[in-house]
């Protein structure tokens, strides 16, 4: 189980581990949701790059929840994005202008700006559930 005994605030086991502080857990849905509705990126084209950086964040429930990206890509636009999710993950200091330019090539500065929020949101996400040892959702059941 994980570090810290689950509050009885929030669905799932990751909500309930926010949930104690409730009103931290409202804006925490209320921004993952708005990256889901965006017109940005479609879901899958997110869903992808969050499988790929709960590898890299080592978050056991979101491994767990949906296992790695698709393989054999041939999209572009995604590869190009989890490529930099990778980056992102592993070492955010270590990105340049190089790095952003080789975004430019596929996405705009808008598009950009909320790719590089998503990664920030879902990065701190899995490592809040990485560091209070949250493990795959079935253990909780």
């Amino acid at each position: 189980m994980s570090h810290i005994t689950l509050s009885n605030v929030g669905q799932s086991p990751f909500e309930k581990l926010i949930g104690h502080a409730p009103e931290i857990l409202h804006h925490w849905s209320q921004l993952e949701e708005a990256f889901f509705r965006s017109n940005t990126f479609d879901q899958n084209f997110l869903e992808q790059i969050r499988r790929a950086l709960a590898f890299d964040n080592l978050c056991q429930y979101c491994m767990a929840k949906a296992g790695r990206p698709d393989e054999n890509l041939h999209d572009a636009r995604l590869s190009a994005a989890l490529r930099f999710a990778n980056l992102f993950a592993l070492d955010h200091k270590t990105i340049n202008e190089n790095n952003i330019n080789q975004l430019r090539q596929y996405f705009s500065d808008a598009e950009i700006s909320e790719l590089i929020s998503f990664c920030s949101f879902i990065s701190a996400s899995q490592r809040f559930g990485a560091v209070l040892g949250l493990k795959a959702g079935a253990e909780y059941a």
